[in-house]
């Protein structure tokens, strides 16, 4: 019996053992580089110029505001002397009142550009997510990672890497919905 015993189980250990190997080499284990889609993807160049626009244009305001400011203090510096005591009163407080109100409202559109740009961000990583997702599902992978420069992937065979056929997939799906 205990002659039969060695046998069977290095059969058994070698049978494992190449299992395993066999079963890792047909995982379907795959990731692909997060900003690598990100900066490919044609949405991201769509939709960022957009929102560069519209920042532009509300940071422009925004100076606006603040030369207009800045010329109402420098005429207050130039006529201070002629003003009477109330007059001075009064248009120092106009003047503090209007650099207030300057300040909120760039802090409104700071607010607002940053609010406009995680909106813009989230959008295209939502349309990156749902193709990946649908992707993953047609080729029948079981996980599909995605990397980032942080180092949560730190080594993949690049026959692991699905980053440029993804990013061909996405931008021609984007392209016909235009």
């Amino acid at each position: 019996m205990n002659k039969l015993a060695l046998p069977i189980s290095v059969l058994a250990l070698i049978a494992s053992v190449a299992s395993f190997f066999h079963f890792q080499s047909t995982s379907k284990q795959v990731y692909v580089d997060v900003n690598k889609l990100l900066d490919g993807y044609d949405r991201t160049k769509v939709e960022r110029a957009a929102f560069e626009n519209k920042a532009t244009t509300l940071r422009a305001n925004v100076d606006s505001l603040i030369a207009n400011w800045q010329q109402e203090l420098k005429n207050y510096e130039k006529e201070r002397s002629s003003f009477s005591k109330k007059e001075l009163e009064l248009k120092q407080q106009l003047l503090s009142n209007q650099q207030q109100q300057v300040n909120n409202y760039q802090q409104a559109i700071q607010k607002q550009i940053q609010e406009e740009d995680q909106k813009v961000t989230q959008t295209v990583i939502n349309d990156i997510n749902d193709y990946v997702k649908e992707y993953g599902k047609q080729k029948g992978y079981k996980i599909i990672l995605g990397a980032v420069g942080g180092g949560n992937i730190m080594y993949a065979d690049d026959s692991a890497d699905l980053t440029d056929e993804v990013l061909e997939g996405l931008n021609n799906q984007y392209k016909g919905r235009k």
